[in-house]
């Protein structure tokens, strides 16, 4: 049988919904996956339970549930309305959690009013306030104790609250639930936002495809419905509908949507085309091999899925706390109520009072709030430095990584091609026009204006480097290109023509010192394109491209190594460049790899140590989600960001050392703030017990550790950031 679930926030809640299913008599292989919002489980046929009682039970928990048809896949690709996780979302404020929230803010506001206007039925008012707002956890948490989990969070906060408002703290026990209420819906967002990532995987194959028949004919076709041999059209700035082999044609592809490639690949017969690929400038028939449900594009979501379901839930440190302390609470209030007067003939006013306030001693605000206060100081700061961190969990889990896998393209380095080498080749001969040899200024004169009238990354860094050089660019006429392997072009009255060195060896004559000075740049990690004349077959110079590393890759490297985290890089691009990249910055490099290869590394490098990876491209996704932290630059495709658990958004590598700073520093900061609370309850409680405080002390110590333990939070927002290279010693530990 298979479900959607709705409302799932967390990681916790896949734990909540599967206790209560494994008490249901014939329900077994209970598989939920989180990400997808799915449910699948066997039933017995046999078995008492029913389908209905299924559906009774999981309502009962606060989740939405229905059924799913097959249908509701986003693996298929095919993106409809009736899709869950492809149709619109709905506003936060739209929500069932949200209109808690916003219901809340406005019974509270009003409490407080009327408890101005009419002091002396302040507390009824905001007793009123209290009940409405904790009755649906109550509610929750009765029906989670009666499936198995009677020490949910859920019991925590109305066990608090209900204390506060027997005590006559109603005010105090309106700021719990309100509070409370505001983080289940920070929860919310957080998590359908972490879902867009899948929705946005699906979106980079188009809807439609143009289906070639036997006789030629062109007609649209759903891409969802392409048939393995179908035979596809694929235009000049199409994407590509579906994995294949071209039968017909030849381009250049822009594949960095799949593999990483920081420039567009030549292409021709019988070469393989991914889903999602784009065309640049050549006509294709392609020949499908893989239907859409099973496409690279598939694949890559059914990785993402797959890694978010299996992430290591990490509970809310609360969620575990109150496992014990709630009941232990409970039955030391209860025992110091009920003990001392049937035991030793106690005044039972005295001892209701005594427990009552041991019971409001023990209300948990301070350290409720204790790990959600650093935590936001935390995110605000790190907001503010332009680190986009998606929840307290990912804050928590940075500072603990040991090694950081960083994507080489648009990650270490800036993602666009840049002129590194323009070489004029000297030679003995005379043109058409009489003139000599040209130098460097002339050569790249030449190559700006065969490429002026080109779309193409490479074609722009040239004209773009000639611009920035003063270079006089000559007006060319007749440019034509041969797709995938050459563009042409008439200047001065010269054909001239611009093309790999592949291609140039076989339209020119190439001598052995030019060869050699090729093969030089090439071993250097740089994309070389050679000038030639079409005419005297003489080579008359190259332009040597390379996507340099970002200004701050070496101290953000450096920094890290000071910090005691490893960097290794990853990439799909060539072997010739990952390493000349990597030996400069002195880390670590793995080449040519698809997504599914730097899913396997990751994993492969976990062994017990927590693992963060940055990435900024489509194939990053599922390295994203399987890595303990994916960390997306700002500069990269939506789908990174989504996919991904923290942002950098001003695309800095030294970033890094400052988002593990920042974290190890919340994390200080969190523990401060827990034994503080737990130890000033802890002596509060023994002198309640003994009547040494009644109370008024016992209100003043929970309100007083709860401004404390938040003043100690907001101490982050003077967070600095990583401390320089130039102090070792100094670097947070």
């Amino acid at each position: 049988m298979k479900y959607r679930i709705e409302g799932m926030d967390c990681a916790s809640c896949i734990g909540k919904i599967e206790t209560a299913l494994i008490r249901m008599p014939g329900v077994s292989d209970i598989k939920l996956n989180f990400a997808t919002e799915s449910l699948e489980l066997t039933l017995d046929p046999e078995a008492i339970t029913q389908v209905s009682d299924i559906e009774k039970t999981i309502k009962s928990l606060g989740f939405g549930i229905s059924a799913n048809t097959g249908q509701q896949t986003v693996s298929a690709i095919d993106i409809d309305s009736d899709n869950p996780l492809t149709s619109q979302r709905q506003r936060w404020w739209q929500t069932q959690k949200g209109k808690q929230v916003v219901g809340l803010g406005i019974l509270m506001g009003s409490a407080y009013i009327l408890s101005l206007l009419f002091p002396a039925y302040g507390i009824w008012v905001f007793a009123v306030a209290v009940i409405v707002g904790v009755f649906p956890f109550v509610r929750k948490a009765v029906a989670l104790a009666k499936s198995g989990s009677p020490f949910s969070i859920e019991t925590l906060m109305s066990v608090a609250v209900l204390g506060a408002l027997i005590i006559g703290e109603a005010e105090e026990a309106a700021a719990v639930v309100f509070l409370f209420s505001i983080g289940e819906l920070f929860e919310s967002i957080a998590a359908d936002r972490a879902r867009a990532g899948i929705r946005a995987l699906a979106s980079l194959v188009p809807k439609t495809a143009i289906l070639l028949d036997a006789q030629g004919g062109q007609r649209d076709v759903p891409a969802s419905s392409l048939q393995v041999n179908d035979l596809v059209l694929v235009r000049p700035g199409d994407r590509v509908s579906a994995d294949g082999a071209i039968v017909q044609g030849t381009s250049s592809l822009d594949d960095s949507p799949v593999t990483g490639e920081s420039v567009p690949v030549a292409k021709t017969m019988g070469d393989t085309v991914f889903a999602g690929s784009i065309n640049i400038d050549g006509v294709l028939h392609v020949r499908v091999e893989k239907t859409a449900a099973d496409n690279t594009i598939a694949k890559i979501i059914e990785l993402v899925e797959q890694a978010q379901a299996s992430k290591a839930p990490t509970a809310r440190f609360i969620e575990k706390f109150s496992r014990y302390y709630t009941p232990a609470v409970m039955v030391i209030a209860a025992l110091i109520i009920v003990v001392p007067p049937l035991a030793m003939g106690g005044e039972w006013g005295t001892w209701l009072y005594r427990g009552l306030a041991l019971l409001l001693i023990a209300c948990p605000c301070a350290l409720v709030l204790s790990t959600p206060a650093a935590i936001a100081s935390g995110l605000a700061v790190g907001a503010r430095r332009g680190l986009l961190i998606k929840g307290g969990s990912a804050l928590e889990t940075i500072g603990q990584v040991k090694t950081v896998a960083f994507d080489k393209t648009g990650t270490l380095t800036e993602g666009k091609p840049r002129v590194t080498d323009v070489v004029a080749f000297t030679q003995e001969y005379t043109d058409s026009q009489g003139q000599d040899s040209q130098d460097e200024d002339k050569v790249l004169a030449l190559f700006a204006s065969v490429e002026s009238g080109s779309s193409h990354p490479l074609a722009e860094a040239i004209v773009s480097h000639a611009k920035a050089a003063n270079v006089v660019i000559p007006v060319a006429s007749k440019a034509s290109a041969t797709a995938g392997k050459a563009v042409h072009a008439t200047v001065s009255g010269r054909t001239l023509a611009i093309g790999s060195p592949v291609y140039a060896a076989d339209e020119a004559v190439i001598s052995a010192k030019q060869q050699a000075q090729i093969e030089a740049l090439q071993n250097q990690g740089k994309t070389v394109s050679v000038l030639f004349d079409e005419q005297s077959r003489a080579a008359l110079g190259l332009v040597a491209l390379r996507d340099e590393l970002r200004d701050d890759a070496h101290q953000g490297v450096a920094q890290l190594k000071a910090m005691g985290v490893n960097a290794v890089m990853l990439t799909g691009d060539n072997r010739l460049t990952a390493q000349a990249l990597a030996s400069n910055l002195d880390i670590e490099w793995k080449a040519e790899l698809l997504p599914e290869d730097k899913l396997r590394l990751l994993n492969e490098m976990k062994d017990n140590r927590k693992i963060a990876m940055v990435g900024d491209g489509i194939n990053d996704a599922p390295a994203l989600a399987t890595a303990d932290v994916g960390i997306a630059m700002g500069g990269g495709t939506d789908v990174a960001l989504e996919t991904a658990d923290i942002a950098l958004l001003k695309s800095r590598v030294t970033d890094m050392a400052h988002l593990i700073a920042l974290s190890r520093a919340t994390m200080r900061n969190i523990h401060q703030n827990v034994i503080f609370s737990l130890a000033l309850k802890g002596v509060f409680l023994i002198t309640t017990v003994f009547g040494i405080t009644g109370l008024w002390i016992a209100v003043l110590a929970d309100a007083g550790a709860t401004v404390l333990v938040t003043l100690n939070a907001l101490r982050l927002l003077r967070f600095k950031g990583a401390p320089p290279l130039e102090t070792p010693s100094k670097v947070v530990k």
